[in-house]
């Protein structure tokens, strides 16, 4: 048995009943496989993906907090603290009934490499909680927020651990997470990122993962001789990252179709109004249901399907694992030449191969969305030099981050013998200098 075999084998003894980090384990270092071989004896004799596989620390807290009807509520917090070879651990906080320690640990663990990716000095971390902040009154998010600062506090910190939004933690909840930290340390630092322009914010951070994905995207296809300008775009989501996506795509030219929510999708042949799904989705908080009765051209469907409709372009926004081998097929049989994910690890892994046999271009979350992370380290910087840089300063920064993205992971699999295959690519170069990193600073 391979080193790489050994070591997905190991971990799936070593962390039962968590599927998704074992997923996410086994992707990454399959496609390892070429780097890992050329230098097996360095890395078996120094365990390498032994230490990378395994956090530095996970932690798991109780976060009990009063509703408003004076009834005590009880949930789990977690914070995973995976990899700080190359800088301060960087992950968002995931507030959502479906988070438990796996599902932390495979973003986490994806995070370490996305993180890499952006040649930014940030290491790989995520946390979060089973709280559900939708229903939730303000003073009840509130009161969730400041007891769950109330243990995280203690291993955070901004050149330490530095935490974000995620699924469920926007702007509101980060402000009452960062002012709760203020409050108990007596400090004013970037210890979180993704706050408000009012009190330390970068301008460009809401629209940074779908702007990101779309640059990248942009780069992929342009190296590829198509572009675009003209092409149908099927969308999954309705939060941040799929709205912004939605926004930069008809900027660029193309024509997204759809979008989904916990309930159901639309698809408006007409592309999507962004003014009207922002009002819906970030102003009323409300379901696509409204959507479509306000919006004529628009139809709305129970359950999943947006990868039914016919596409060129494919970006899933939404969450895990929402792109299956069937929707694959279908999205072939409807001639979508690429993929891009911006949600993390939406694709399933048979999906990913059969759409790779298929010659669709396929671009891998730890790369696509990593717009947001690039921009909260972006907002790092800013709080550092107490310095607000303008929006064209953020948006030309992360752009660029992007599209070296995009080549850094090419030539990572064009020099292992894997042209095209941006998933390997995106691996080997993520993987590379995490990897030097570890093995310059001994074991540690």
């Amino acid at each position: 048995m391979g080193y790489v075999d050994e070591v997905i084998e190991r971990v799936i003894a070593k962390n039962p009943g968590e599927p998704e980090f074992h997923q996410a384990v086994k992707e990454v270092l399959e496609s390892l496989r070429p780097v890992v071989e050329a230098n097996e004896a360095l890395y078996r004799r120094e365990a390498l993906l032994e230490r990378i596989t395994e956090p530095d620390r996970q932690i798991k807290f109780r976060v009990p907090w009063v509703d408003d009807k004076g009834q005590v509520q009880v949930n789990t917090g977690y914070r995973v603290q995976f990899n700080n070879a190359i800088g301060p651990y960087k992950g968002g906080l995931r507030l959502h009934p479906s988070v438990n320690v796996g599902i932390i640990k495979f973003l986490g663990f994806e995070q370490i490499f996305k993180n890499s990716l952006t040649s930014l000095p940030i290491g790989g971390g995520k946390g979060g909680s089973d709280f559900d902040p939708k229903g939730k009154s303000d003073r009840e998010v509130m009161a969730f927020c400041q007891s769950f600062m109330n243990e995280l506090y203690k291993y955070i910190g901004a050149d330490e651990d530095v935490p974000a939004g995620d699924i469920g933690t926007g702007a509101r909840e980060i402000g009452y997470m960062f002012g709760q930290y203020k409050k108990i340390r007596g400090v004013y630092e970037g210890v979180l990122t993704g706050k408000g322009l009012s009190y330390g914010g970068s301008l460009a951070r809401t629209e940074a993962t779908g702007y990101g994905l779309l640059y990248l995207t942009e780069e992929m296809l342009k190296c590829n001789g198509k572009d675009i300008a003209g092409k149908t775009i099927a969308v999954s989501g309705a939060g941040n990252v799929a709205i912004y996506a939605i926004q930069k795509a008809q900027q660029l030219g193309g024509k997204p179709v759809t979008c989904s929510d916990s309930t159901g999708w639309i698809y408006d042949p007409e592309g999507i109004d962004v003014a009207l799904l922002k009002e819906v989705k970030e102003v009323k908080r409300a379901r696509l249901t409204e959507y479509a009765a306000a919006r004529p051209s628009a139809q709305y469907h129970e359950g999943k399907g947006v990868w039914s409709v016919k596409c060129d372009i494919a970006l899933p926004c939404a969450t895990q694992n929402e792109l299956g081998l069937d929707d694959a097929k279908a999205l072939v049989a409807n001639g979508c030449f690429a993929v891009a994910e911006g949600a993390n690890m939406p694709t399933t892994m048979e999906a990913t191969k059969y759409l790779q046999e298929n010659k669709v271009l396929f671009a891998p979350g730890k790369a696509a969305n990593a717009g947001g992370v690039a921009t909260s380290a972006l907002e790092m910087s800013q709080n550092s030099e107490r310095l607000s840089w303008s929006f064209a300063e953020v948006d030309a920064k992360l752009k660029g981050i992007m599209v070296n993205i995009f080549h850094n992971l090419d030539d990572a699999a064009k020099k292992y013998g894997h042209a095209g295959d941006y998933v390997v690519g995106a691996n080997i170069a993520g993987f590379e200098k995490v990897a030097n990193a570890m093995l310059a600073q001994g074991v540690c």
